[in-house]
């Protein structure tokens, strides 16, 4: 798979059904290895190893309702008392991030409510603070570190 712009991370790997598949330390199982899920992975790698984050409080590829649609994030990061802290979304490294991409995340917030967003196709990364305010939102250059705090 392609080289990400992430550190070097861990990873264990097995053929299923003749396809490469990764192991996903949240959803303790093999994936079938796509150029986004080589994206998810490293992202949540990125939040456990960089930014601390207790794996508990990470949930990968749930289903939510939005306008009546069903739809699936791929990641988010809770805090410890149950509401969601980041969503990020992530797509594959040969989709470049436009902002229908932000868009698809903003709606997707709408419903969720979290305080940041990552977007990212492995190679960029953009991060973004939420003020619900002023229905914006405003750029960061990373993501905080987890503190019990947050």
């Amino acid at each position: 798979m392609q080289k990400l712009n992430f550190p070097d991370y861990s990873f264990r790997f097995k053929n299923s059904e003749n396809k490469p598949a990764i192991f996903d330390i949240i959803r303790k199982k093999f994936i079938i290895l796509t150029p986004e899920e080589w994206v998810r992975q490293h992202i949540v790698h990125f939040l456990l190893e960089q930014k601390k984050y207790p794996k508990s409080h990470i949930n990968v590829e749930k289903i939510i309702k939005i306008n009546g649609l069903t739809k699936r994030y791929d990641i988010v990061v809770f805090r410890p008392d149950g509401k969601i802290l980041i969503l990020v979304e992530c797509k594959a490294p040969e989709v470049p991030i436009s902002q229908s991409t932000f868009d698809q995340i903003a709606r997707y917030n709408l419903t969720i409510n979290a305080e940041y967003m990552m977007v990212t196709n492995g190679l960029n990364h953009y991060f973004c603070q939420m003020d619900h305010g002023a229905e914006k939102y405003n750029f960061l250059p990373d993501l905080p570190e987890y503190t019990p705090a947050l």
